[in-house]
């Protein structure tokens, strides 16, 4: 193999066959058991090390990044969803350095987007989204993230932000393991757009797709979109 295909030398503790495929060759359909244990092991030593980048992101550099993601996803909604107004979306309550949108949230409330956050209301079920508004009084649910209570109305999204631990070019993401975001898209129909939202330093060469991992529609960052795909 060529020293020009092989993965890049940043990823942390590379399992033995993710580091030895090419992510221009690797066919997500093709795993084995012991390729998928690989990779989940790699994916793991992944996330912690994008997490721990990502604490380390001054807070001054963190506002400022958030600020450019919340315009970026404005201006994509303007131009690709006719600003939203009057549909589903659904954002997420950030946790653990992730980007924070709230402001951005509570501007599309204001414009007349209805927004909605996910919750876990069964392990290992797809997750349930409940009505959001800036007035909303929170209570603590999975994880002890913010959530809206039982009482909030119960909405399907048809926009749904999906926060990234890491990214590739090819649309896939990495989340924290759960496997909640995968689970719930595989169970909606018909299936809402996706916008990863994320740090353009978490970007990867390839997660190492696994059959059940879904591709998003759209990935943000502060730089921009990064990837976009067809949409309904």
């Amino acid at each position: 193999m060529n020293e020009q295909d092989k993965p890049a030398a940043r990823f942390a503790s590379p399992p033995c066959m993710a580091g030895e495929i090419a992510p221009d060759y690797f066919d997500p359909l093709g795993t084995d058991a012991t390729q998928a244990r690989d990779v989940a092991r790699w994916r793991r030593a992944e996330r912690a090390r994008l997490r721990g980048a990502r604490g380390k992101i001054p807070v001054a550099e963190h506002r400022r990044t958030s600020q450019a993601l919340a315009g970026h996803l404005l201006d994509l909604l303007s131009n690709r969803f006719g600003g939203a107004r009057g549909r589903v979306l659904s954002g997420y309550w950030p946790i653990k350095g992730e980007p924070d949108l709230r402001a951005a949230l509570a501007d599309l409330h204001d414009a007349g987007v209805m927004i909605a956050l996910p919750i876990v209301e069964e392990k290992a079920a797809p997750l349930v989204f409940r009505r959001w508004t800036p007035t909303t009084r929170m209570v603590l649910g999975d994880w002890n993230i913010p959530v809206p209570p039982a009482k909030a109305a119960r909405v399907t999204p048809e926009i749904m932000l999906a926060p990234l631990m890491g990214w590739d070019g090819a649309g896939y993401r990495l989340g924290y393991g759960g496997g909640y975001f995968d689970r719930t898209l595989a169970a909606l129909s018909p299936r809402p757009a996706t916008i990863g939202i994320g740090f353009q330093s978490a970007q990867l060469a390839t997660i190492y797709p696994q059959p059940h991992d879904i591709a998003l529609d759209v990935i943000l960052t502060e730089a921009g979109v990064q990837v976009t795909r067809e949409t309904p």
